[in-house]
């Protein structure tokens, strides 16, 4: 006999959170209809992030909002939590909604134990959903995987920057230029 499931979307996850069901301090994300437990925040993790959005808010001026680990809806049945998303700006800050697909300009995982979920599920639902680029920060070999050019469930476009001294930039952001210095100090 088949296992049966239950597909939840993103209205219902929502009320189930609103309703209490969920300890406040649960880390979890809504994919493709299921409820994902996230993986816990290691200090490593933790300081690539902080270091990653002081770089951005000091770049960007203005010109895109830094969220950081907050939900990003793709339609009905994902609600995925980014560790940063850099978005379109907004004067409401999306207050009135949820950011979706098309205003995401440049999604960023940090990556340790979330390496294998971070480049197949995560890579498959932001391709799936046009995020045109996509970056895993990888901590287990100090690395930078770039994804562009998404197309059905992957991307087209992939680069490893595995050399502190190659600088690079987000498609959207060309003049901001960044190192892997810049990320791993």
């Amino acid at each position: 006999m088949p296992l049966l499931t239950h597909k939840f979307d993103v209205e219902q996850y929502q009320q189930m959170g609103k309703a209490g069901i969920f300890h406040p301090e649960s880390r979890l994300e809504l994919i493709e209809g299921d409820i994902i437990p996230m993986t816990p925040i290691g200090l490593r993790h933790s300081t690539t992030i902080n270091r990653l959005n002081q770089f951005f808010v000091q770049a960007l001026k203005g010109r895109g909002i830094v969220s950081i680990q907050n939900s990003i809806r793709l339609q009905d049945y994902s609600e995925p939590q980014p560790d940063i998303a850099i978005l379109s700006p907004r004067e409401d800050f999306y207050a009135s909604k949820f950011p979706q697909a098309e205003d995401v300009l440049l999604l960023i995982e940090v990556a340790d134990s979330s390496l294998k979920y971070d480049r197949i599920t995560k890579l498959s639902l932001y391709a799936e959903y046009g995020i045109s680029e996509y970056w895993i920060v990888n901590l287990e070999r100090d690395i930078l995987e770039l994804y562009r050019q998404p197309q059905n469930k992957s991307y087209l476009k992939q680069t490893l920057i595995d050399t502190s001294a190659i600088p690079f930039a987000a498609i959207d952001f060309p003049d901001i230029i960044m190192t892997l210095k810049d990320i791993f100090g």
